[in-house]
């Protein structure tokens, strides 16, 4: 016979632990976002729609001499991502039952986002450079960075649409229980909008020939959701950590 009393217990140690960790992965995640936003805005584009002018041209093989600055910021994207893939499953772990069948497609999208972007950097970081440098650049263009109608822009784009689809589905976890979970659910629903619809304007602008501009917006929405959605996360986690603690002393 199942002991209730057991059983409640272990529920809200279970709900104190996951609560706790959403604290921590939000904090993170947040750090994290503005650490990886700001190396990516010290790599200037050399090439690609936002190039500011002497852009380099097809194979791109004489861009050497970027590394490793324009690389630096892909390490701390891959961590970025490990962290976002942490909220998201402190998010479901903390979401109602009910409402757990959203979360947990929303946590499958951010995985699917997540092997796409982590493959994707530590790919570019640990293969490009060294290809250039010991001259093994047969295929390598497809590759590059550099290149704006190249494998990695469109990881990218895709990588990051996914991500912003995680964050639809996480959207209904969030009820109008207080302002801040009703603003979460807004920003997530507002950034799956904005991605969405930056895709279908530049697309009807540009077609195919796109390059990277949607890249960086899809980055720009994504990053910005992460930061501010990961500030108003840590503080929803903390009052339920404070509400946890006040009745396991009653």
């Amino acid at each position: 016979m199942i002991d209730k009393d057991s059983h409640n217990k272990d529920s809200g140690v279970s709900t104190s632990v996951s609560t706790r960790f959403g604290y921590y992965s939000a904090i993170l995640t947040t750090i994290v976002t503005i650490v990886t936003f700001g190396f990516a805005m010290i790599a200037i584009p050399i090439s690609g729609a936002f190039c500011p002018g002497d852009c380099i041209e097809y194979p791109y093989l004489n861009t050497i001499s970027q590394f490793p600055r324009d690389f630096l910021w892909m390490p701390l994207a891959i961590i970025l991502v490990l962290a976002y893939v942490t909220l998201m499953v402190s998010i479901h772990f903390s979401a109602p039952e009910q409402k757990r069948i959203f979360s947990q497609v929303g946590l499958s999208f951010a995985l699917v986002a997540a092997a796409i972007l982590v493959a994707n950097y530590y790919i570019q970081f640990s293969v490009i450079p060294m290809s250039l440098t010991n001259s093994e650049t047969e295929g390598l263009p497809l590759l590059i960075q550099y290149n704006p109608h190249g494998v990695f822009l469109a990881m990218e784009e895709a990588g990051y649409l996914v991500m912003s689809l995680s964050f639809l589905f996480m959207a209904p976890v969030f009820t109008n229980r207080s302002r801040l979970e009703s603003a979460v659910r807004w920003i997530f629903i507002i950034a799956f909008i904005l991605v969405i619809v930056s895709l279908v304007i530049i697309s009807i602008n540009y077609g195919l020939e796109r390059q990277d501009r949607f890249e960086v917006v899809a980055i720009s929405i994504d990053w910005l959701v992460l930061i501010t959605s990961g500030v108003l996360l840590s503080i929803v986690f903390r009052k339920r950590m404070k509400g946890d603690g006040s009745r396991n002393h009653q």
